[in-house]
């Protein structure tokens, strides 16, 4: 298998809606705002609206699980799913918490993200495999998609 750029993208987002503690974990869920993406098969924004609905793990995982909608350049929609984990040391967490910059080589952030959409001109992405590495920016969470060949 190799792995191919597919987009890299920054996604904006409001501050944390923080639910508590529930019985999986502590329970949060971070809305979408924007954001922006580009690759060299496809480019556009991130519409706002959707959210990353996440669960603090009891061993310190975050569960991540976002969904929001992308919008190409030429005017396609496409549903954009993306779920994986995000951990690391706990010092490097809660400095990443509380909006510090963190280098994203100290932290684990991988996604599997995938895409749904009617759009003729982008229905390959409905067939395709990827995998996801991701950094915290304090307003924003930086991606880079890669397809799996």
């Amino acid at each position: 298998m190799k792995l191919q750029s597919l987009f890299k993208a920054e996604i904006t987002l409001a501050p944390p809606q923080e639910l508590g503690e529930a019985p999986h974990g502590r329970r949060r869920i971070i809305p979408i705002t924007g954001g922006r993406f580009e690759g060299e098969k496809l480019a556009g924004d991130v519409l706002p609206g959707g959210a990353d609905w996440q669960v603090i793990r009891p061993d310190g995982v975050a569960a991540l699980d976002a969904r929001y909608t992308l919008e190409t350049e030429d005017g396609a929609l496409i549903y954009f799913e993306d779920r994986g984990y995000r951990h690391g040391p706990p010092d490097v967490i809660r400095r990443l918490a509380s909006g510090e910059p963190v280098d994203p080589g100290s932290y684990y952030m991988r996604t599997t993200p995938w895409f749904d959409t009617g759009d003729a001109r982008y229905a390959w992405l409905n067939r395709i495999v990827c995998v996801a590495t991701g950094a915290r920016r304090g307003g924003h969470v930086e991606l880079q998609v890669f397809e799996v060949r």
